[in-house]
């Protein structure tokens, strides 16, 4: 049942119990038109190039059903669901497919279709692209683009910290995405975090697993499970929420990526000082380069040797710490100038007195890594997650 939306283009996507023979292409959009909304982007040739080939590729795809897939691996798990390595056979081409069990009523779950739509219009280079969505034996499946870097999180499990450098050009890429919804889809990402934000080997940034079902999200509401929390201090008090929540979010992750562990609570100054070197930013700049590990950094979050890893807390203990204590911030005199600010201002209590994306794109730490040419961030993937560089 095609669909209008705001592009003016017809998009449809398989709904579960519809007959198969008024069951059109899964993700099938007008290519031309797509086209060109890419020639509105301001971005590169080679990301032009890169995203109309997505879009040739996905018009091979056509309806996504069960048994065209094979499973290659799980790529990871979390609250909202598995994610696995996938090949769709009758294209060939390789998926991350995400698998969400819900006990839902079949309204319910139309609507989800319904509203997972929008995906296939979110064409950006620093979104994930989307091949479609179905229905089968009691999950729904969203197909994704694989990102064979992985996702943020498992890469600072191997890494045990990252570079500044490198964050600054995953921080520019979150926020051009962040920009990209908000501007051309007024869409808020609402789950801002290093699990959902992916990386290849050829240095492409892009976010996942954004807030574009309001029915998926009520439905997924209460399978939260974990001991950290990303959310900000208004979101937990049940106020408005707005994208300023995003930019808590997105500070607490550089944060947590800068210094190699969760920064709630905050870690005790010794055993900061004791995994710092003197050299910090030289040591940052080599890190970068060569993709070798951080001084003091372990594969996992960093702690100084002997200590104990610090106790997590319990949920609503970590909830409580965050809405009534001071927010984190980076350990002083371990990194730039401007990256501390940068992280100072989006993490304020106050939401009207945090940063919001414009300001925070044109921020001096933004600009510097805009303008830096010396570190490539798919060469730094490669070698942290041992995976061959892209041709």
């Amino acid at each position: 049942m095609p669909l209008k939306n705001p592009m003016n283009l017809t998009i449809s996507v398989a709904e579960p119990n519809q007959e198969s023979g008024d069951r059109q292409n899964n993700g099938a959009a007008n290519l031309e038109a797509l086209q060109q909304k890419l020639k509105e982007l301001d971005i590169d040739d080679q990301q032009r190039e890169r995203l109309e080939q997505f879009l040739t590729q996905k018009q091979r795809v056509g309806e996504l059903v069960e048994e065209d897939f094979e499973k290659l691996g799980e790529l990871g798990a979390g609250n909202g669901g598995v994610v696995t390595k996938v090949r769709h056979k009758p294209s060939g081409l390789i998926m991350a497919r995400k698998l969400i069990h819900l006990e839902i009523k079949p309204a319910v779950r139309n609507q989800i279709f319904r509203e997972l739509k929008v995906l296939h219009e979110c064409n950006s280079p620093y979104i994930v692209g989307f091949y479609g969505a179905f229905y089968s034996d009691g999950e729904i499946s969203i197909c994704m683009e694989y990102m064979d870097g992985g996702s943020l999180d498992l890469i600072l499990k191997r890494a045990g910290r990252i570079p500044e450098p490198i964050l600054g050009i995953i921080n520019v890429a979150v926020l051009k995405g962040l920009s990209y919804l908000r501007e051309r889809h007024q869409i808020i990402h609402r789950d801002v975090k290093p699990s959902n934000i992916l990386v290849n080997s050829r240095g492409e940034i892009k976010i996942c697993d954004f807030g574009v079902s309001g029915q998926l999200i009520d439905s997924m509401a209460n399978s939260f499970v974990g001991t950290r929390s990303y959310m900000a201090p208004e979101r937990l008090q049940g106020t408005h929420y707005s994208v300023q929540s995003d930019i808590w979010s997105l500070g607490l992750s550089l944060v947590e990526m800068a210094i190699g562990r969760y920064p709630i609570p905050p870690p005790d100054p010794k055993d900061l000082n004791s995994v710092f070197g003197e050299n910090v930013m030289v040591e940052h700049m080599e890190a970068a380069k060569s993709g070798k590990p951080l001084r003091g950094s372990r594969n996992s979050y960093v702690c100084p040797p002997g200590a104990d890893a610090p106790r997590p807390m319990a949920i609503f203990e970590l909830l409580d710490y965050i809405v009534n204590e001071a927010p984190p911030s980076l350990p002083k005199g371990k990194f730039s100038e401007e990256f501390d600010d940068f992280v100072e201002r989006c993490l304020k209590k106050c939401p009207s007195d945090r940063a919001d994306l414009q300001s925070l794109m044109n921020h001096n730490f933004v600009k510097k890594c805009e303008s830096s040419e010396e570190i490539n961030i798919g060469q730094w993937v490669c070698k942290v997650m041992n995976i061959k560089e892209a041709s």
